[in-house]
């Protein structure tokens, strides 16, 4: 059975951060997901997993500097330091709180062309994914939808898999978001059944509000047959909850999915 990771950064926001891996195990989570875990420091966090007996399976890269609108630093070919000081602070957090994957988040294009950004972005996965590798790290790429991330390179699913095609490396692979997926391209199944081969991580949030499943249009029952019969890896709950967040696991109780344990 599928392994539900609840994501820490967009579920339990009602208390800071750090108090967010106790809620995790009140709810009987066993595995949690975050996006950015640099705020604070590796020893922290991997203090907090040990105490409440959690495993973290996935978390991004570093973006850049959020406050100031970056969303990665793959593509800027200004910031190539930075980037490689990026994949070095990454494995780092990542060997210590035995995380084996990673987003690496594309970046904004603003002033950059498409096929600049485009070659920066194959030479800056290529790089990471060979000084992961090293550790076991598997490095993904997602498509995030432009609606709620305006230029946002990595914004189409045939995009990412042409990366994926021309990058062609064991240890990069998909990270495949219903809730973006269906926000880009519609028929968000479908187009997982076509791709399941290259997604090694799943996330789920409804569309077009992404709140938990049952809170849109997407038929969430299908979804989840579907990733039972055809997906064996771990599923990110990477919503935001309409109500409360203890509220919002409501929907496990009538959809047969994966395992909070």
């Amino acid at each position: 059975m599928n392994r539900l990771a609840v994501n820490l950064s967009t579920v339990f926001t009602e208390v800071p951060f750090m108090e967010r891996f106790k809620k995790a195990r009140d709810c009987s989570f066993s595995y949690v997901e975050c996006q950015f875990p640099y705020p604070y420091s590796v020893e922290e966090i991997q203090k907090r997993l040990e105490e409440y007996q959690l495993k973290m399976v996935l978390h991004n890269m570093p973006p850049g500097d959020w406050e100031q609108g970056d969303r990665g630093l793959a593509v800027n070919p200004d910031r190539e330091d930075e980037f490689r000081h990026s994949v070095e602070t990454t494995i780092r957090y990542a060997t210590v709180l035995k995380t084996s994957k990673i987003h690496c988040m594309a970046g904004i294009t603003l002033g950059i062309d498409h096929k600049q950004a485009y070659e920066t972005f194959l030479e800056r996965v290529h790089f990471a994914a060979t000084q992961f590798a090293h550790h076991g790290l598997t490095l993904l790429i997602e498509p995030i939808n432009k609606f709620d991330m305006p230029n946002y390179f990595l914004n189409d699913l045939n995009l990412a898999l042409r990366i994926l095609d021309t990058i062609n490396l064991p240890n990069v692979k998909l990270q495949y978001d219903f809730y973006h997926i269906e926000k880009i391209h519609g028929n968000s199944l479908s187009l997982f059944k076509e791709n399941v081969d290259v997604i090694e991580h799943v996330q789920i949030a409804d569309a077009p509000g992404r709140h938990e499943p049952g809170t849109g249009k997407i038929h969430f029952p299908s979804i989840f047959k579907e990733l039972r019969d055809s997906y064996k890896s771990d599923i990110g709950l990477e919503y935001t909850p309409l109500t409360t967040s203890e509220k919002s696991f409501e929907w496990l109780k009538y959809m047969k999915v994966g395992d909070r344990q």
